[in-house]
C-alpha cells in the first residue's frame, strides 16, 4: 500500500508524486511549472504552479484512489482517519539516541533527537514525546524544549518536528488534521523501539507542546499511555480573538513567526539549525524543504476570518473534542498567563473521556505551569502513568532544582517542596494515594507562600471534586451613582459618560526584558507599569468593603447596558481588588467586540460566550442602548474581608503584558460612551463565588502575586 502512496512518475523523471491524507504532494517540478490533478476518469481534480523549490500541494482532495499527476502511475488518497492503511510503517528503527529522521504513513520525514536519562542506567527506558513546530529536534538541544527537564526525570524523550518545519519533511498548516496523524505515526513508531519501556509513551510539553498533545490524543494512538498539556489554550479565538477583537500582540506576532519557521531554510527565512544542517551536508533535511514554501499563509488566514467560522474554528478548537482523549490527562495552567491567556480551565468539564484526570490551576505566568508544587504533581503522574513505578525522583534532582528556575524563571534558590506521595513504598499505594486526589487544585496567591514576595509558591491550596467547583454560585454587584457596586438593583435612573480613547490605554505594561531573568516577566516582581486611566477615559466602579474573605473561582462577566456615539466599539473591562492597606490588584479582563453581542446557545451566567459569525454581527443602535455581556477570562482569587471590589470599562489594551489591540474600532481613536445604571437597564458585574473555602492566610504581599501587578490605588482612575 505504502508504494503506491509514494508512487513515482515514469522512469527516470525527477518529478515524483504522492497521496497523503487528503491531500497530494508533487516534488521535483520546474519551478513555477503547471501541475494537473486528475481522477481516475481523467477529470481534472485542481491544478496549481509549482513553488520555487520545485514542489506542490493540493490540499483538500476527496479520498480515493486512481489520481494521477501528469503521467504518475495511480495515487491513492487517504480518509482522515486514526488507523493507517497498513502498521507496517511503525516498524521502522529510528535512532536509540540523538539525531534522525522518522517515517509517517504518506513518506513525509518529520526530524527527530533522542534523548536519553543517564547513560550509567540500562533500558529499556520509560519514554515521553515532544511534539511542535518550534525547533524542538535541533541537535543537541532543542528550542523552547523541556527535554532536559525528562532526561533528568529518568525518562528518554523524543523531540519531534511537525512537518513543514525545520528539517521536517511537507508542508505546514496551523493543526491541520494530518498533523495530529503524524502525531499518532510517532507514538506507535516509537513505542515499538526495543528501548521503549512497556512499549507505551506519554506526552510532555508546555505551551505549543503542550496543545499538541490534545491534538494527538485526539486521534486516540493504541500506544499513548497519558498525557501532560501544560500552558495550553481552550480553542485559538480566545487567544487570537478575545471576545472577537483581534490580539495584535502576543498572538499574531507568535502566528507571523510560525510563518517564518515554515519557510524554506534559508538566511531570510525558515529555521536557522536546519539551514546550518544543510550546509553540513544532511542532504534529506535538504530534500525536506520542497514542500516548505506550500504553506497555508497563516497570516491571510487570520485576516480573511475576523468573524467565527465554525467549519474553520471548531477543528482547531481543543473544547470541541478533548471528550475524545481516552488516557490519563494530568494539565496545569494559569488563570493570568500572559500568552496563551487565561481560559484553559473551560477544558476541564469537557474531559469526558477519562476518569483519570486531574487539573491544576494558578494566578502566574506562562511558565508556572512547572512550579514546584506543580513539578511533583506531574512528576507523579507520569512515573505512575507511563513508567508504572513508585515516584521516586533521582537524588540529584533537589539539587538542579535550583539551577533549572533560576534558569526558566531567572528566580535564584528555589526548591521543590515535599510530596507524601513519593513516600509510599510499593507502586499499588502510591497510584492508589494518587487516585484519591480530588480532580481540581487550586493553588491561590501564587507568589505569597515563598520566602519572598513573587517565589512561585502558592499562598495556600484547596482541592475540588469537579468543575466547576462545587458550591459556586452567580453573585452580582450593580452598577450604581456615585461610582459604587451595590449588592441590589438599583432604584433610580442613572448613567455615566466616558470618553472611548484609544490612546489613552497603553499597549502594554510591562517595560523589563520578556525573557527569564533577574527583570523579567516570570521573575519574582517583573518592572510592571500597570498604569491609571486619564480622568474622563473609563467608568469605573468600586464596591463597599467587604464583610467576609471571598472567593472567585471561574469566568463572569459584565452585563451592561451602553449607549454609543459610534456603530461599532470595542470594550475591554478589568476586575481589581482593591484593598484596605490602600493598594489595588489586578485580577482578570474580558474584551468585547460590540457587533458581536448576540451569545452562544451554550452560554451560562457564568461562563457567556459571544458568538462572532456574520450573520450575528449587529451594529449599535443609534441614540439608544444596548445591552453588551463583556465575557471575563477566568479568575482564582480570593478578594480578602475588608477588600473592595472595582469594575473598570476602557478602550481594550493595557492591563496585559504582551497582549495589544491595535485595530480596534473606532477607528478614528474616539467615541462618546455612556453607561446606564437604571431599574429598567441594570448594569451589574457577575463573579462565580465559591462558599465555604476556608482561607487561612491574610493579605498577601503586594506586588508579590505573579501576574497580578499592583499599583496605589486613584479613585478617578
Amino acid at each position: 500500500m505504502l508504494a503506491a502512496l509514494v508512487a513515482p512518475v515514469s522512469a527516470g523523471a525527477a518529478l515524483h508524486a504522492r497521496g497523503s491524507v487528503e491531500q497530494v504532494d508533487v516534488t521535483g517540478a520546474k519551478p513555477g511549472a503547471r501541475i494537473t490533478l486528475t481522477d481516475r476518469a481523467g477529470r481534472r481534480v485542481a491544478s496549481i504552479k509549482a513553488g520555487g523549490l520545485g514542489g506542490a500541494l493540493f490540499r483538500d482532495v476527496p479520498p480515493g484512489s486512481g489520481y494521477r499527476v501528469g503521467r504518475s502511475a495511480p495515487l491513492a488518497v487517504m480518509p482522515n482517519r486514526s488507523a493507517p492503511p497498513s502498521t507496517r510503517i511503525y516498524r521502522q528503527r529510528i535512532p536509540t539516541e540523538g539525531y534522525g529522521y522518522l517515517t509517517t504513513r504518506d513518506g513525509t520525514k518529520l526530524a527527530i533527537n533522542v534523548h536519553l536519562p543517564d547513560p550509567s542506567v540500562p533500558g529499556p527506558y520509560p519514554t515521553l514525546i515532544e511534539y511542535s513546530g518550534y525547533g524542538y529536534a535541533r541537535p543537541p538541544s532543542g528550542q523552547s524544549s523541556i527535554a532536559q527537564v525528562g532526561t533528568a526525570l529518568g525518562f528518554a524523550v523524543v523531540d519531534v518536528n511537525m512537518r513543514g518545519t525545520g528539517c521536517s519533511g511537507g508542508a505546514f498548516d496551523f493543526f491541520e488534521p494530518l498533523q495530529g496523524l503524524d502525531g499518532y505515526d510517532v507514538i506507535e513508531t516509537v513505542a515499538r523501539q526495543p528501548w521503549v519501556l512497556h512499549h507505551k509513551v506519554g506526552m510532555m510539553g508546555i505551551s505549543y507542546g503542550g496543545i499538541s498533545q490534545l491534538f494527538v490524543a485526539e486521534t486516540r494512538p493504541p500506544s499513548l499511555a497519558a498525557i501532560t498539556p501544560l500552558s495550553v489554550i481552550d480553542s485559538t479565538v480566545t487567544t487570537l480573538y478575545p471576545g472577537g477583537i483581534l490580539n495584535t500582540g502576543f498572538a499574531f506576532s507568535w502566528a507571523k513567526d510560525r510563518v517564518h519557521d515554515a519557510k524554506p531554510a534559508s538566511p531570510n527565512g525558515g529555521q536557522a539549525w536546519a539551514l546550518e544542517r544543510i550546509q553540513q551536508g544532511d542532504q534529506t533535511c535538504k530534500a525536506n524543504q520542497a514542500l516548505h514554501d506550500q504553506a497555508v499563509d497563516l497570516l491571510s488566514k487570520i485576516r480573511e476570518n475576523r468573524f467565527f467560522v465554525p467549519k474553520l474554528v471548531n477543528p482547531i478548537a481543543p473544547i470541541t473534542f478533548v471528550h475524545k482523549i481516552n488516557v490519563p490527562v494530568f494539565l496545569a495552567c494559569q488563570f493570568t498567563d500572559e500568552q496563551t491567556g487565561g481560559h484553559c480551565p473551560a477544558l476541564a468539564s469537557h474531559f469526558t473521556g477519562t476518569r483519570r484526570k486531574w487539573f491544576t490551576f494558578t494566578n502566574g505566568v506562562h511558565g508556572d505551569s512547572l512550579d514546584p508544587a506543580t513539578f511533583n504533581r506531574w512528576f507523579d503522574f507520569l512515573a505512575l502513568y507511563v513508567a508504572r513505578r513508585v515516584p521516586q525522583p533521582p537524588p540529584d534532582i533537589q539539587s538542579l532544582a535550583p539551577v533549572l528556575y533560576q534558569t526558566a524563571l531567572g528566580i535564584p534558590g528555589i526548591t521543590l517542596p515535599d510530596d507524601p506521595i513519593q513516600h509510599e513504598s510499593t507502586y499499588a499505594a502510591a497510584r492508589a494515594a494518587f487516585e484519591a486526589l480530588p480532580s481540581v487544585r487550586i493553588l491561590f496567591d501564587n507568589g505569597a507562600g515563598g520566602s519572598a514576595p513573587g517565589q512561585p509558591f502558592a499562598g495556600f491550596e484547596r482541592s475540588f471534586s469537579r468543575w466547576p467547583l462545587p458550591g459556586t454560585r452567580a453573585r452580582s454587584w450593580y452598577l450604581s451613582s456615585d461610582g459604587t457596586l451595590t449588592d441590589g438593583p438599583p432604584t433610580t435612573g442613572g448613567s455615566d459618560a466616558f470618553t472611548w480613547d484609544k490612546a489613552a490605554r497603553p499597549p502594554t505594561d510591562f517595560t523589563g526584558d520578556p525573557q527569564p531573568g533577574p527583570d523579567g516577566l516570570w521573575s519574582e516582581t517583573p518592572p510592571y507599569q500597570w498604569t491609571q486611566n486619564p480622568t474622563g477615559t473609563a467608568a469605573s466602579y468600586v464596591s463597599d468593603p467587604l464583610g467576609a474573605d471571598t472567593t472567585i473561582v471561574g469566568a463572569g462577566s459584565l452585563q451592561s447596558w451602553i449607549r454609543s456615539s459610534v456603530r461599532q466599539v470595542d470594550l475591554q473591562v478589568t476586575v481589581s481588588e482593591v484593598r484596605p492597606d490602600g493598594m489595588e490588584t489586578y485580577v482578570q479582563s474580558g474584551w468585547l467586540r460590540s457587533d458581536a453581542r448576540k451569545l452562544t446557545r451554550t452560554s451560562t451566567l457564568l461562563d457567556p460566550q459571544p458568538t462572532f459569525t456574520r450573520a450575528d454581527s449587529r451594529p449599535m443602535p443609534r441614540g439608544r442602548y444596548a445591552r453588551l455581556t463583556v465575557p471575563l477570562y477566568y479568575q482564582g482569587h480570593v478578594y480578602r474581608a475588608g477588600s473592595r471590589v472595582r469594575v473598570t470599562i476602557t478602550a481594550p489594551s493595557g492591563d496585559q503584558p504582551v497582549w495589544a489591540f491595535s485595530q480596534t474600532d473606532p477607528r478614528s481613536g474616539r467615541a462618546d460612551l455612556s453607561v446606564a445604571h437604571s431599574r429598567a437597564m441594570p448594569s451589574r458585574l457577575v463573579l462565580p463565588e465559591v462558599r465555604g473555602v476556608d482561607v487561612p492566610t491574610g493579605l498577601p504581599p503586594c506586588p508579590g502575586l505573579r501576574g497580578e501587578p499592583c499599583r496605589p490605588f486613584q479613585p478617578s482612575g
